[in-house]
């Protein structure tokens, strides 16, 4: 059975009602069927405000990730200022301070610009950044990149690559597979990705920099973080869950199938699952990245890379990891509290989630509260239900029709 204290309620602009604060209330939740999670951390997720509000705000992303069981999240750069000096950092930071209902860790940029040419002010955004990243970016540049680490190493700070060598891209939008070759497709190359990690991990062995892999999609990137690894390089790395659950086999000709990396192949979805069980890959990030509908409703040549994520994380990888034995659920929620806190050295879960585990759902964007709707889980059943979020003792989150 679970006590809770009481809690303030919020208002919720969609129209959903945020709970009340009195105890006949929770005692609703109060059954032992329902289970208790610390709030989840994302260190992957585009809010795109400042800059680009009609795709996300901080107010529309900081609801989705409560949505999904999330009370942390780490926000990307590539805004409009970027994020690149502490004055034009402090736009996000006065929204983060107005408008989240989550605990929101912005990161800084590497590069002027996310350019590649010229190095952020490391040392100003240091005490205001969860890490540096030029993601969207691969920083192509290898003195740069030196540099950089160089920096970080010194101000004791994680960077956070998005590592892509465009001279290998030409013009692809999915994976150089099977399905691009039969459907006509340009396509992108493991090697774009793999081969600047090989690089990067060279660097970060030669600087003792913290370094960290976003979103990884490849059998020989798995391989080589674990081969580093093993040779004691202070690395981390990320994967999304639509890389461990669909591969090329699953696209469609659909703006929502399309993100960057894009879906690899069968034997690079399975590789990930290894190194996700053997603990090479350290974190489930979801890389959320919101677009307005007609971006994403240009065919799989056309639409805007990037999809949603934050409110079917859990569901998807409880039904599709969990519940299908693949990895322990000890072990998912890991990757997702516990693990991202400590390697990006942020604070303890100052929240929580209740879940119904035996609900049955389905990946239903017209539910999201995401301005975002972009996903290539759209009609998936699941198995579990957030009922409930608290942060910081105030409720963010109550599911429809669980709370009059």
């Amino acid at each position: 059975m679970f006590l809770f204290d009481k809690v303030k309620r919020i208002p919720c602009s969609d129209g959903l009602s945020a709970a009340v604060a009195d105890e006949a209330a929770f005692s609703r939740f109060n059954k032992m069927e329902y289970v208790l999670f610390p709030g989840f951390c994302d260190v992957h997720v585009h809010f795109r405000e400042p800059g680009f509000s009609y795709k996300e705000t901080i107010r529309s992303g900081s609801l989705a990730a409560a949505h999904g069981g999330y009370t942390a999240v780490c926000t990307m750069p590539n805004l409009n200022p970027v994020p690149d000096a502490p004055e034009t950092l402090r736009p996000q930071l006065e929204l983060i301070a107005r408008d989240a209902v989550t605990a929101v860790y912005p990161y800084g940029a590497i590069s002027v610009d996310e350019k590649g040419e010229k190095l952020a002010d490391l040392e100003g955004l240091a005490p205001l950044v969860c890490a540096f990243s030029d993601d969207g970016h691969g920083v192509q540049d290898e003195g740069l990149m030196r540099e950089a680490m160089q920096r970080c190493r010194a101000l004791g700070k994680l960077i956070a690559a998005h590592c892509e060598d465009n001279r290998l891209l030409h013009g692809g939008y999915v994976h150089d597979g099977a399905y691009a070759r039969a459907h006509g497709h340009r396509g992108i190359c493991s090697e774009s990705e793999w081969r600047q990690i090989e690089r990067d991990l060279k660097l970060a062995d030669e600087t003792g920099c913290a370094y960290h892999v976003c979103h990884i999609s490849t059998e020989e990137s798995v391989r080589i973080i674990r081969d580093a690894k093993k040779s004691g390089v202070d690395v981390s790395c990320e994967t999304a869950p639509h890389y461990l659950l669909l591969d090329e086999n699953d696209l469609q000709e659909d703006g929502r199938f399309k993100m960057n990396p894009p879906l690899r192949s069968r034997e690079d979805r399975e590789a990930l699952l290894e190194g996700l069980t053997d603990g090479t890959i350290d974190m489930i990030a979801t890389d959320h990245a919101p677009h307005s509908a007609e971006e994403k409703a240009r065919g799989l040549e056309k639409s805007a890379f990037g999809i949603v994520g934050l409110e079917t994380a859990f569901p998807l990888l409880y039904t599709g990891l969990v519940r299908w034995g693949v990895l322990r659920l000890d072990a998912l929620l890991a990757l997702m509290t516990a693990q991202p806190r400590a390697r990006f050295g942020l604070p303890a879960a100052e929240g929580f989630s209740i879940w119904d585990l035996d609900a049955e759902d389905s990946a239903d964007p017209a539910r999201f509260l995401s301005k975002g709707k972009a996903t290539p889980f759209a009609g998936r059943k699941v198995l579990s239900r957030c009922l409930l979020t608290v942060y910081k003792g105030t409720v963010i989150y109550v599911s429809r029709g669980q709370v009059p």
